[in-house]
Protein backbone atom coordinates (compact mmCIF):
# COMPACT_ATOMS: atom_id res chain seq x y z
CA UNK A 1 0.00 0.00 0.00
CA UNK A 2 1.31 3.61 -0.62
CA UNK A 3 2.00 6.71 1.75
CA UNK A 4 -0.74 8.97 2.11
CA UNK A 5 0.51 10.76 4.83
CA UNK A 6 3.71 11.49 7.06
CA UNK A 7 4.29 13.47 10.12
CA UNK A 8 8.50 13.80 10.41
CA UNK A 9 9.28 14.95 14.16
CA UNK A 10 5.98 17.12 14.43
CA UNK A 11 5.79 18.83 17.97
CA UNK A 12 3.34 21.45 19.23
CA UNK A 13 3.25 23.84 22.08
CA UNK A 14 0.83 26.09 23.88
CA UNK A 15 2.64 28.36 25.98
CA UNK A 16 4.54 26.20 28.79
CA UNK A 17 2.47 23.21 27.36
CA UNK A 18 4.06 20.46 25.39
CA UNK A 19 0.97 18.89 23.56
CA UNK A 20 2.97 16.81 21.18
CA UNK A 21 6.43 15.73 21.35
CA UNK A 22 8.28 14.55 17.96
CA UNK A 23 6.17 12.47 16.12
CA UNK A 24 6.49 10.58 13.74
CA UNK A 25 3.52 8.82 11.71
CA UNK A 26 2.56 7.33 8.63
CA UNK A 27 -1.04 6.24 6.98
CA UNK A 28 -0.81 4.13 4.33
CA UNK A 29 -3.80 4.17 1.59
CA UNK A 30 -6.83 2.14 3.02
CA UNK A 31 -6.03 1.86 6.15
CA UNK A 32 -8.31 2.07 9.00
CA UNK A 33 -5.83 3.36 12.03
CA UNK A 34 -7.15 3.81 15.48
CA UNK A 35 -5.60 6.37 17.86
CA UNK A 36 -5.50 5.80 21.27
CA UNK A 37 -4.40 6.78 24.39
CA UNK A 38 -5.56 8.84 27.98
CA UNK A 39 -7.19 11.93 27.53
CA UNK A 40 -4.62 14.39 27.17
CA UNK A 41 -2.36 12.58 25.31
CA UNK A 42 -2.60 15.00 22.24
CA UNK A 43 -5.14 12.60 20.18
CA UNK A 44 -7.28 15.71 18.93
CA UNK A 45 -4.27 18.35 18.60
CA UNK A 46 -2.61 15.94 16.39
CA UNK A 47 -5.74 15.95 13.97
CA UNK A 48 -5.62 19.20 14.72
CA UNK A 49 -1.91 19.98 13.73
CA UNK A 50 -2.38 17.82 10.69
CA UNK A 51 -5.83 19.84 9.39
CA UNK A 52 -4.22 23.25 10.24
CA UNK A 53 -6.49 24.54 12.80
CA UNK A 54 -3.07 24.77 15.18
CA UNK A 55 -0.10 24.61 12.83
CA UNK A 56 2.87 22.52 13.91
CA UNK A 57 5.92 24.23 15.70
CA UNK A 58 8.58 22.41 14.16
CA UNK A 59 8.91 19.41 11.94
CA UNK A 60 6.97 18.43 8.81
CA UNK A 61 3.68 16.66 7.33
CA UNK A 62 3.18 15.47 3.68
CA UNK A 63 -0.26 14.66 2.17
CA UNK A 64 -0.78 12.67 -1.26
CA UNK A 65 2.90 13.66 -1.85
CA UNK A 66 2.31 17.63 -1.39
CA UNK A 67 4.03 19.57 2.38
CA UNK A 68 1.02 21.15 4.02
CA UNK A 69 3.02 21.44 7.23
CA UNK A 70 1.63 25.08 6.81
CA UNK A 71 -1.70 24.51 5.25
CA UNK A 72 -5.34 26.59 6.78
CA UNK A 73 -8.23 24.39 7.54
CA UNK A 74 -9.68 25.43 4.31
CA UNK A 75 -7.00 24.57 1.83
CA UNK A 76 -6.86 20.97 3.90
CA UNK A 77 -10.28 20.47 3.39
CA UNK A 78 -9.91 21.37 -0.49
CA UNK A 79 -7.41 18.66 -0.49
CA UNK A 80 -9.14 15.78 1.10
CA UNK A 81 -8.94 15.91 4.63
CA UNK A 82 -12.01 15.86 6.13
CA UNK A 83 -13.30 15.38 10.01
CA UNK A 84 -15.37 14.91 12.08
CA UNK A 85 -16.04 16.87 15.65
CA UNK A 86 -16.21 15.54 19.17
CA UNK A 87 -18.66 17.88 20.17
CA UNK A 88 -20.97 18.28 17.52
CA UNK A 89 -22.08 21.94 16.42
CA UNK A 90 -24.58 21.67 13.57
CA UNK A 91 -26.24 24.65 12.18
CA UNK A 92 -28.84 24.42 14.29
CA UNK A 93 -31.78 25.87 11.88
CA UNK A 94 -30.50 24.30 8.98
CA UNK A 95 -32.07 21.24 7.71
CA UNK A 96 -30.04 18.09 7.54
CA UNK A 97 -29.96 18.62 4.23
CA UNK A 98 -28.51 22.14 4.04
CA UNK A 99 -25.92 21.59 6.86
CA UNK A 100 -24.57 18.55 4.51
CA UNK A 101 -24.46 20.74 1.05
CA UNK A 102 -22.72 23.54 3.21
CA UNK A 103 -19.89 20.97 3.75
CA UNK A 104 -19.63 19.88 -0.10
CA UNK A 105 -20.00 24.03 -1.37
CA UNK A 106 -17.16 24.72 1.59
CA UNK A 107 -14.71 22.05 0.15
CA UNK A 108 -15.67 22.42 -3.49
CA UNK A 109 -15.73 25.92 -4.75
CA UNK A 110 -17.56 26.19 -7.58
CA UNK A 111 -20.25 23.38 -7.09
CA UNK A 112 -23.94 25.03 -8.02
CA UNK A 113 -26.51 24.76 -4.61
CA UNK A 114 -28.22 22.02 -6.77
CA UNK A 115 -25.57 19.63 -7.22
CA UNK A 116 -24.35 20.29 -3.75
CA UNK A 117 -28.12 18.99 -2.41
CA UNK A 118 -28.44 16.28 -4.64
CA UNK A 119 -25.15 14.86 -3.30
CA UNK A 120 -26.17 15.92 0.00
CA UNK A 121 -29.04 13.52 0.21
CA UNK A 122 -27.15 11.06 -1.37
CA UNK A 123 -24.51 11.29 1.73
CA UNK A 124 -27.45 11.22 4.07
CA UNK A 125 -29.30 7.66 3.04
CA UNK A 126 -25.66 6.61 3.41
CA UNK A 127 -26.03 7.33 7.31
CA UNK A 128 -30.00 6.16 7.33
CA UNK A 129 -31.20 10.28 7.57
CA UNK A 130 -33.09 10.39 4.60
CA UNK A 131 -36.07 10.65 6.51
CA UNK A 132 -34.73 13.38 8.56
CA UNK A 133 -33.40 15.69 5.17
CA UNK A 134 -35.35 18.81 5.95
CA UNK A 135 -35.61 18.19 9.80
CA UNK A 136 -33.50 21.06 11.29
CA UNK A 137 -30.47 19.88 12.79
CA UNK A 138 -31.67 20.80 16.39
CA UNK A 139 -34.47 18.56 16.25
CA UNK A 140 -32.17 15.45 15.50
CA UNK A 141 -30.83 13.30 18.40
CA UNK A 142 -27.57 13.11 19.50
CA UNK A 143 -27.05 9.75 17.68
CA UNK A 144 -28.57 11.29 14.63
CA UNK A 145 -26.62 14.52 14.74
CA UNK A 146 -23.24 12.09 14.99
CA UNK A 147 -24.64 10.73 12.01
CA UNK A 148 -25.33 13.80 10.42
CA UNK A 149 -21.60 15.19 11.38
CA UNK A 150 -20.59 11.99 9.56
CA UNK A 151 -22.50 12.71 6.30
CA UNK A 152 -21.09 16.37 6.26
CA UNK A 153 -17.30 15.02 6.50
CA UNK A 154 -18.03 13.10 4.03
CA UNK A 155 -19.84 15.14 1.70
CA UNK A 156 -15.96 17.02 1.58
CA UNK A 157 -14.89 14.02 -0.59
CA UNK A 158 -11.98 12.64 1.25
CA UNK A 159 -9.31 11.22 0.60
CA UNK A 160 -8.73 11.05 4.83
CA UNK A 161 -11.49 10.90 7.40
CA UNK A 162 -10.66 11.67 10.51
CA UNK A 163 -13.16 10.56 13.37
CA UNK A 164 -12.99 11.96 16.40
CA UNK A 165 -14.87 9.66 19.04
CA UNK A 166 -17.68 9.09 16.70
CA UNK A 167 -19.17 6.88 19.50
CA UNK A 168 -18.97 8.73 22.43
CA UNK A 169 -22.59 9.22 24.15
CA UNK A 170 -24.42 6.41 22.12
CA UNK A 171 -25.66 3.20 23.11
CA UNK A 172 -24.76 -0.21 21.99
CA UNK A 173 -27.10 -0.47 18.96
CA UNK A 174 -26.17 3.03 17.65
CA UNK A 175 -22.29 1.87 18.29
CA UNK A 176 -23.20 -0.97 16.31
CA UNK A 177 -24.85 1.31 13.64
CA UNK A 178 -22.21 3.56 13.26
CA UNK A 179 -19.15 0.65 13.12
CA UNK A 180 -21.17 -1.26 10.52
CA UNK A 181 -20.69 2.88 8.54
CA UNK A 182 -17.05 2.89 9.43
CA UNK A 183 -16.52 -1.12 8.04
CA UNK A 184 -19.11 0.43 4.32
CA UNK A 185 -16.48 3.48 4.31
CA UNK A 186 -13.47 1.47 4.55
CA UNK A 187 -14.26 -1.21 2.00
CA UNK A 188 -15.37 1.99 -0.09
CA UNK A 189 -11.56 2.58 -0.21
CA UNK A 190 -11.37 5.84 2.16
CA UNK A 191 -8.38 6.04 4.56
CA UNK A 192 -9.77 6.40 8.05
CA UNK A 193 -8.05 7.17 11.06
CA UNK A 194 -9.99 7.31 14.17
CA UNK A 195 -9.68 8.54 17.98
CA UNK A 196 -11.99 6.06 19.77
CA UNK A 197 -12.11 5.08 23.19
CA UNK A 198 -13.65 2.09 23.01
CA UNK A 199 -11.77 -0.53 22.52
CA UNK A 200 -13.98 -3.44 21.01
CA UNK A 201 -14.65 -1.04 18.25
CA UNK A 202 -11.24 -0.11 18.13
CA UNK A 203 -10.23 -4.34 17.76
CA UNK A 204 -13.23 -4.97 15.46
CA UNK A 205 -12.18 -1.75 12.87
CA UNK A 206 -8.94 -0.82 12.82
CA UNK A 207 -6.14 -2.30 10.43
CA UNK A 208 -3.54 -0.47 13.17
CA UNK A 209 -2.81 0.74 16.23
CA UNK A 210 -1.15 3.82 17.42
CA UNK A 211 -1.16 4.63 21.12
CA UNK A 212 -0.28 8.42 22.04
CA UNK A 213 1.23 8.96 25.51
CA UNK A 214 2.18 12.44 26.90
CA UNK A 215 2.06 13.65 23.29
CA UNK A 216 4.47 10.95 21.55
CA UNK A 217 3.71 7.35 19.98
CA UNK A 218 4.06 4.85 22.44
CA UNK A 219 3.57 1.85 20.19
CA UNK A 220 2.56 1.04 16.61
CA UNK A 221 1.21 -2.13 15.27
CA UNK A 222 -1.63 -5.21 14.69
CA UNK A 223 -3.91 -3.93 17.17
CA UNK A 224 -3.97 -7.61 19.21
CA UNK A 225 -0.34 -6.93 19.59
CA UNK A 226 -0.55 -3.34 20.66
CA UNK A 227 -2.92 -4.36 23.34
CA UNK A 228 -1.04 -6.52 24.72
CA UNK A 229 1.91 -4.21 25.04
CA UNK A 230 3.28 -3.50 28.91
CA UNK A 231 3.92 -0.03 28.06
CA UNK A 232 0.45 0.46 26.76
CA UNK A 233 -1.45 -1.77 29.28
CA UNK A 234 0.55 0.40 32.04
CA UNK A 235 -0.26 3.82 30.28
CA UNK A 236 -3.77 3.71 29.05
CA UNK A 237 -5.69 -0.11 29.66
CA UNK A 238 -4.98 -1.01 33.03
CA UNK A 239 -4.12 -4.51 34.30
CA UNK A 240 -8.11 -5.31 34.04
CA UNK A 241 -8.77 -4.79 30.79
CA UNK A 242 -5.18 -6.58 29.88
CA UNK A 243 -6.23 -9.74 31.84
CA UNK A 244 -9.61 -9.57 30.54
CA UNK A 245 -8.57 -9.54 26.85
CA UNK A 246 -6.37 -12.07 27.24
CA UNK A 247 -8.78 -14.41 28.92
CA UNK A 248 -11.08 -13.57 25.44
CA UNK A 249 -7.63 -15.03 23.45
Amino acid sequence: MSELLRLTGVSRRFSGLQALRDVNLSVARGEVLGLIGPNGAGKTTLVNTICGVTPANSGTILFDGSDITRTKPYQAARRGLSRTFQIVQPFAEFSALDNVAAAALFSQPGTSLKTAREAAREHLAFVGLEPQADQPAATLTLAMRKRLELAKALAMRPKLLFLDEVNAGLNSAEVERATALIHQLAKDGITIVMIEHLMKVVLNVCTRIVVLHNGHPIADGPPREVISNPAVVEAYLGQQYAKRSAGHG
